[in-house]
Order: structure tokens, then sequence, then C-alpha cells
């Protein structure tokens, strides 16, 4: 009997309770940086080395953070699910909790790319990215991420990973990142859809959702008899 196809999308609430900080609830700065100095092109053309020098803190802050247990409980949904996970976190700790499906929308912090062609990226493992650093096109190597105001190249691709969905399941995102909050708007009519958030939202609009107003590690527990339910 084939398995059936969970797509998981998941936001900054998921890697938020493995101590990584998120933009939102540091009222719009991160690390007492504004968004506009440091995750824009403009940013970038005007300081690359304020620009590296955020990244290369942030890059920090995941390697020394863990997996939770909600990371942890998405990987081990692989032995009896077809799962996808879709997040639009730019850290790497769903691949180190063991998931093997991971399309990252807005980025990897671990990788860094190429300036002048976007096609050659770098795995960074522990190290940072410094001025001078460049591609094999003789290019400075900038990161790896999708900064306000860019296009998101992978958006097409999650859209139609959620109109094959057979089941949906969305964690820690309030669904306010336009263009990933139209996600559920490509999930077919029918298809279970739930909801792991503690905020408070208005989806009654959403008809199949179930909203499990918990943390995402809080909530596992809930989410995995729902979703055993439907094998």
């Amino acid at each position: 009997m084939p398995k059936k196809r969970l797509i998981v999308f998941t936001g900054a609430g998921i890697s938020a309770e493995s101590g990584i900080k998120t933009f939102r609830d540091a009222g719009g700065l991160w690390e007492q940086y504004r968004v506009e100095d440091v995750a824009t092109l403009e940013a970038w053309n005007k300081n690359r080395e304020l620009v590296l020098e955020f990244y290369n803190q942030r890059r920090s802050q995941v390697l020394s953070a863990e997996p939770n247990a909600a990371h942890h409980f998405l990987a081990e949904l692989e032995a009896d699910f077809e799962i996808t996970v879709i997040t639009q976190n730019v850290d790497d700790l769903h691949e180190r909790a063991g998931s093997t499906s991971v399309l990252h929308l807005h980025g990897e912090l671990m990788k860094a790319r190429s300036s002048v062609d976007p096609s050659l990226i770098y795995h960074l493992k522990e190290k940072g990215i410094k001025l001078g650093d460049k591609c094999e096109k003789g290019s400075q190597l900038r990161p790896h991420i999708v900064w306000f105001g860019e296009a998101v190249p992978q958006m097409d691709t999650a859209n139609y990973m959620a109109g094959g969905a057979e089941l949906f399941v969305v964690i820690g995102t309030s669904l306010n990142v336009y263009p990933a909050a139209n996600i559920l708007n490509f999930v077919m009519p029918g298809v279970p859809i739930w909801l792991l958030d503690p905020g408070d939202f208005n989806l009654n609009y959403i008809r199949g959702l179930k909203h499990i107003k918990k943390t995402a590690v809080g909530g596992i527990d809930e989410l995995k008899k729902d979703l055993y339910e439907h094998l």
C-alpha cells in the first residue's frame, strides 16, 4: 500500500524552540540590525562587510543550536508517510534531525553562492564568508539567502507540491509572509489541514482546517494522533 503524501510547511516558530531568534519576535530587528541594513540587495550593494558579518553571526547561532522534538518528529514520519518539508527557515535543523526531503523557500544559511551566477552554490560547513571569498567566476560570494524584495525561486515548486498533498500540516508560522502564505490556496479541496501554532489567527475561511493552538514541541503528540488516524 503506497504511503500517503504529507506536506509539512514550517516557519520560524519551530526553530524558535531550539533557541534561534526570529525577526518578528525581536520587534523587527535581528541582533539589533534593521532588516533594511542587512537583508536586502540594497544593503549588500551599500555595505557588503556588514551583511557578511551579520550572516556569519546568524550562522554561528545555528551551529550552536540543536534540532528539537518537533524536528525529530517530522523526520520520524518518513517511516509511514511520503513526507516533504517545505520551510521558510534558513537553518539546517530539519536536515540535522534526519529529514531527507526538505525544500528551503528562503535559502540556506549554511551555503554561499556566486553574486553573478545563482547556480553556483557552495557548502560552507562551519566557516563564514569573508570579503574576498570568490566563486570560480571571480565574483564575491554572498549568503545563499532570498532577501526581502527578491523573487522566491522555489515558490512554484512548493505550490505544485501542495497541490499533490493528501495531508497538509503548517507548523510555527503566522502565514503572513508572502508569497509563501499563498501556499494553502494550492491545497486541493477536501484535503485535511492542520495548523500547529499558539497564535490567534482568523482562518475560518479555510475549510477542513484544525488549529492546534500549541507550540511546535507542545503539540506534536496531538498532531501525531490525528495524522495516524488518516493512515
